[in-house]
């Protein structure tokens, strides 16, 4: 959507706010010996806090309110009774979400208590290229351009990027356009982003995959070589200047 009346920043605020603070206590909340089931009831009640309903379910009937991947998941996993915490896993949280018909999307990845699975480096490497991405978009730039800058820093740190996942423009729906938002230079894609448009930008930045493939539940995604994935996401709002980041209060940067 292109922000066109106060009343709509406001409306996306309010959205973002509902994402960004349930994917921060999420993220608080996860333990050892938890199911990611339970994790995601705790993220279902505080949507249903704030008024908001989850993105996914509402969207694609996704058997679950928030995305929730452990480890060689890349995305979309679905909650579950059997799966179980443990100490040194990745996890990945997408926590997407409407309030009063303005849709708002957040994601990020972190590692559960000690890393004792050396993830952390990947986790960093992820939110790194997604701050540099971000402030570097402005109304005129090239959708390309931020594709190769975040595939270029992801190899100078020694990672690939998933090449059939990408962010998307959102605001009065999940995905909306540009839909195809990614992390390499598509040359194809003459697009460029447009002062007050919403767009949530995502990073997704891998061990040794570059294509993501779809599990037999038909949801949860894995690479197609194998390896970890970290994904971080923010909602924003293109300016001609530097970007309003609408799910900043996640804490992802922090």
């Amino acid at each position: 959507m292109s922000i066109t009346k106060n009343e709509e920043l406001i409306g996306m605020k309010k959205a973002s706010e509902a994402v960004a603070c349930t994917l921060k206590e999420m993220r608080n909340y996860a333990k050892p010996g938890m199911t990611t089931k339970q994790l995601d009831n705790f993220g279902a009640k505080m949507l249903s806090d704030f008024g908001a309903k989850s993105a996914p379910y509402l969207t694609y009937g996704f058997p679950g309110w928030t995305c929730i991947s452990l480890n060689n998941e890349f995305c979309h996993g679905i909650p579950s009774d059997n799966r179980i915490l443990k100490e040194g896993d990745l996890i990945n949280i997408d926590v997407s979400a409407e309030l009063d018909g303005f849709w708002s999307d957040n994601g990020g990845s972190f590692v559960l208590g000690e890393d004792v699975n050396q993830h952390q480096k990947l986790i960093d490497a992820s939110k790194q290229i997604l701050l540099k991405a971000i402030f570097n978009i402005k109304g005129g730039v090239r959708i390309s351009d931020i594709g190769l800058l975040i595939e270029t820093e992801a190899k100078k740190l020694g990672y690939k990027v998933i090449k059939n996942l990408a962010g998307h423009g959102i605001g009065r729906g999940l995905h909306e356009e540009p839909s195809n938002i990614t992390n390499y230079r598509d040359r194809y894609n003459l697009t460029r982003f447009k002062k007050n448009s919403v767009v949530a930008i995502e990073t997704f930045i891998t061990t040794t995959s570059t294509y993501a493939e779809t599990l037999k539940d038909g949801w949860t995604m894995v690479g197609n070589k194998g390896g970890f994935m970290a994904q971080h996401e923010h909602t924003i709002v293109v300016t001609d200047g530097k970007p309003i980041v609408l799910t900043e209060m996640n804490e992802i940067w922090k």
